[in-house]
């Protein structure tokens, strides 16, 4: 793995490690909580600091992917969503809004994945040649 890709991908593994512990666990429990909504937070937080390092490689001369553009701009885009209206959720919604969003966060975290799993082959291909 080149060198300038740890530090982006240790950030990236932290998104997906606190994004991951508050839907699994938000799914779990079948109940929303808060430790759920501060998980949804710093994976939001994470993943923000981690596409901010990869934008500031792509302004050094690293070959955009498009694809993978397009998939990780959308998934943050819900992800932010997703956390905000956890955080409705948890402040005023109803016991049946809580009990019921965890069928949404899984499909959130599924999107999530694909530029996740994207960046990681990506990077991989990139070490490699």
């Amino acid at each position: 793995m080149p060198q300038e890709l740890i530090w982006p991908s240790v950030v990236m593994s932290l998104a997906f490690a606190f994004y991951s512990a508050g839907v699994w666990g938000e799914r779990i429990s079948r109940d929303l909580r808060l430790w759920h909504v501060s998980a949804f937070w710093l994976g939001l937080a994470a993943d923000t600091y981690g596409t901010g390092l990869m934008n500031m490689m792509r302004a050094a001369g690293t070959e955009p992917d498009v694809v993978h553009s397009i998939t990780g701009l959308a998934a943050f885009g819900l992800m932010a969503l997703h956390a905000t209206w956890a955080t409705w959720v948890l402040a005023r919604g109803t016991p049946q809004a809580r009990q019921g969003f965890h069928r949404y966060s899984l499909v959130v975290w599924l999107i999530w994945l694909i530029p996740y799993v994207g960046g990681m082959v990506a990077g991989m291909q990139r070490g490699l040649n």
